[in-house]
């Protein structure tokens, strides 16, 4: 496989490929998607039903909230702070695995 080549000349630092899929939205890219302040319930109706990856597996975002006291999110970060407390954080399995 050819690496890309970036705008500069550069090559990119990691190289994409054909590798294994990762089911499941980030948890980033749901929080992008989002205005903030939110509340956890606006977020439920919302996006509850998107799948996000997580170290155990795909989740249902509603369900990850579910299980979080926090009822208003002021900033993306208190919104991907709350879901990585209710998920933890590591290596995301593929959908092979």
């Amino acid at each position: 496989m050819t690496p890309a080549v970036h705008a500069g000349g550069e090559e990119p630092a990691v190289e994409l490929g054909e590798g294994k899929p990762v089911e499941g939205a980030p948890a980033a890219r749901v929080a992008s998607r989002l205005h903030y302040a939110i509340e956890k319930s606006e977020v439920v109706r919302r996006e509850g039903d998107t799948t996000i990856r997580t170290p155990d597996g795909p989740r249902e975002l509603g369900d990850v909230l579910e299980e979080s006291e926090e009822v208003y999110f002021d900033t993306r970060q208190s919104f991907v702070d709350a879901v990585r407390a209710g998920v933890g954080t590591g290596p995301v399995p593929t959908a092979e695995e």
